[in-house]
C-alpha cells in the first residue's frame, strides 16, 4: 500500500476492517474493548496502518513556519459546508457567491464539543456572480473565481510571532491567480474585521452550514 496515495490508500486500508470500525477509527471514537469479538485482533495492523493514513489524508495548509496556502485537492477531499450569496446593492441578484469546504475530520470533531479540532482547515472560494432571468426566476451563479480564503484552526497559538496567526486560527487571502502566495499581511487588518460577529463561535459564521447543525 506504500504506492498508493490520498483518498485510494485510505480506501484500500478500510477494505480490511468493517465498516463499522472504519468510521469509529475516523471520528476517533474506536474502543477495542467494546469492538465485537476479535475485532481487535483480526484488524490492529489495519486498524493503525488506518489511523496513519486518515491523519495523513488532510492536505497541509501551512509549513513549520505558519507560511499558509491553498491545499490543491481541497474539492476532492474536502467535505463542502455551504454557501452563502452576497446581494448586489440592488438587492436584485447576487454580487459573489462564497462556497466553504472543511478539511476531513472537521465536522466530527465539531459535532463532538462544538469547536472545530485543531489542524481543521476551512476553504472559501469567491466567486463574481452572474445574475440572469430563467425560467425558474432570476437566477445567480458562480462566474469567475476571485480567489481563496483559508483559515487553519490553531487553539495552541503555534506561531506566535506570524501576523497571520492569533485566535485560535491562522488567516489568509489569496488571489486566484495565485493559491501559494497570500496577499495578507496581518490577519487583524486584512480578515478578522469580517469574522467579529461571529466571534462568539470562535470567529466562524457556524450558523450558515447545515451539516454543523444537530
Amino acid at each position: 500500500m506504500r504506492n498508493l496515495t490520498g483518498a485510494a490508500r485510505l480506501l484500500a486500508i478500510a477494505s480490511l476492517v468493517s465498516l463499522a470500525e472504519s468510521q469509529m477509527v475516523l471520528a476517533g471514537t474506536f474502543d477495542p474493548d467494546s469492538a465485537a469479538p476479535g475485532a481487535s485482533r483480526r484488524s490492529e495492523a489495519a486498524m493503525s496502518e488506518l489511523r496513519l493514513a486518515a491523519a495523513n489524508l488532510t492536505p497541509s495548509a501551512a509549513d513549520a513556519q505558519g507560511n499558509i496556502s491553498v491545499p490543491s485537492d481541497y474539492r476532492s477531499t474536502f467535505q463542502y459546508l455551504g454557501s452563502w450569496a452576497i446581494a448586489k446593492g440592488d438587492g436584485k441578484g447576487a454580487e459573489q457567491i462564497h462556497t466553504v469546504y472543511a478539511s476531513p475530520g472537521a465536522v466530527e470533531g465539531y459535532m463532538k464539543d462544538g469547536h472545530f479540532p485543531d489542524g481543521a482547515i476551512l476553504v472559501k472560494e469567491v466567486f463574481d456572480a452572474a445574475t440572469s432571468d430563467m425560467t425558474t426566476g432570476t437566477v445567480s451563479r458562480e462566474q469567475i473565481l476571485k480567489g481563496w480564503f483559508v483559515m487553519v484552526r490553531d487553539t495552541k497559538n503555534s506561531h506566535p510571532g506570524n501576523k497571520l496567526w492569533g485566535d485560535s486560527w491562522g488567516w489568509s487571502w489569496f488571489e486566484a491567480s495565485d493559491p501559494k502566495k497570500t496577499t495578507s499581511t496581518d490577519y487583524k487588518s486584512d480578515c478578522q474585521g469580517c469574522h467579529v460577529p461571529a466571534k462568539a463561535s470562535d470567529w466562524i459564521y457556524v450558523s450558515g452550514y447545515p451539516v454543523l447543525k444537530k
